[in-house]
């Protein structure tokens, strides 16, 4: 026997109650784990006391450890490995007794959404990394998650807008606050400290393979020089741009002979820097007016992750080497 009118539309009614109830539940969830991008805003996450983070950006995890709070899992950019915990070695000890997770950078960035959703996170740090709307809805659907400001070019937030997206996020504005202010302290006193920084051009050059290039405004490691005074290099400013970088052809490594330079490597040994015959044809390099610093140098790292804790290190190793350079221009 069929039920009857009356009894289909009840049936259909509970069905209907069902369906909503369960969409009612997808919806809370997607809108609870919220993106949070906005550098003005301190938003009510409401996340425990000792959250656990999971930290996938370039140098997130680091910033996190400086405001107090330890990433459970780190996505190692720089190799820093498990004996350093993911960071730099200026930070690692900050971790005491605490390990978290390393995930492997072998992936370049690809992320095993299961391996992140298994360690649990209360909040997703993915601010210096690749724009890429579907990674974030993936992360999105584990947990809140923190990104980049829109068109925000790729990996190249500025140190200072990261920290505070970071910190605000985890309601330590005052820390995150604090941690800029030490290092841009810092850069005030070395400015005051070396007048004759004013006005120098300045370039940090590269070389990788049969290849060089140049960082850009936008990058660390020209911008925290630059706040001690320094200049760019005009002829740069010519170069093929790809975010913070600029390619150098072999024809315009001219380019890289400012008043005053660091060079390092990407992927080579220094030997490989300090035995190229174009770079040692550059009055920069032949008059000592350049530094070279290997890949694995602590000052190139620490410059690389472009934290303000590792901006603070960075700066007391490559002052010194920085006046030394400046006294010799003519």
């Amino acid at each position: 026997m069929f039920p009857s009118p009356r009894r289909l539309l009840s049936l259909l009614g509970i069905v209907l109650a069902a369906l909503f109830v369960v969409t009612g539940c997808v919806q809370s969830d997607s809108t609870e784990n919220q993106v949070y991008s906005n550098p003005s805003e301190t938003p009510d996450l409401g996340l425990p006391d000792n959250p656990r983070v999971v930290a996938l950006g370039w140098s997130d995890g680091e910033i996190a450890l400086s405001l107090g709070v330890k990433p459970v899992a780190i996505y190692d950019w720089m190799s820093f490995g498990e004996a350093n915990k993911g960071v730099g070695t200026w930070a690692s000890a900050e971790f005491g007794d605490s390990t978290p997770t390393i995930i492997s950078a072998a992936s370049a960035g690809d992320f095993n959404y299961q391996q992140i959703k298994e360690l649990n996170p209360d909040l997703i740090l993915n601010v210096r990394a690749k724009a890429d709307s579907k990674v974030t809805d993936s992360l999105k659907a584990i947990a809140p998650v923190v990104t980049a400001p829109a068109d925000t070019p790729d990996y190249a937030i500025n140190w200072k807008l990261q920290t505070q997206l970071i910190a605000n996020a985890l309601g330590k504005s005052s820390e995150g606050e604090q941690q800029i202010a030490e290092t841009t302290d810092l850069q005030a006193q070395i400015r005051s400290q070396n007048p004759n920084f004013a006005g120098k051009t300045f370039v940090w050059g590269a070389k990788f393979g049969t290849a060089y290039g140049a960082y850009l405004p936008g990058d660390a490691r020209f911008d925290t020089i630059a706040e001690l005074g320094f200049v760019e290099f005009p002829p740069v400013k010519s170069l093929q741009a790809q975010g913070f970088f600029a390619s150098v052809p072999v024809e315009k490594v001219s380019s890289l002979d400012s008043q005053v330079a660091v060079f390092s490597t990407i992927g080579m040994p220094l030997a490989d820097l300090q035995n190229d015959n174009l770079i040692n044809s550059l009055p920069v390099v032949r008059d000592g007016r350049a530094i070279e610093l290997g890949e694995t140098d602590p000052i190139a790292q620490a410059m690389s992750a472009g934290t303000p804790e590792s901006l603070r290190f960075a700066l007391n190793g490559l002052t010194p080497q920085l006046a030394v350079a400046a006294a010799k221009v003519q």
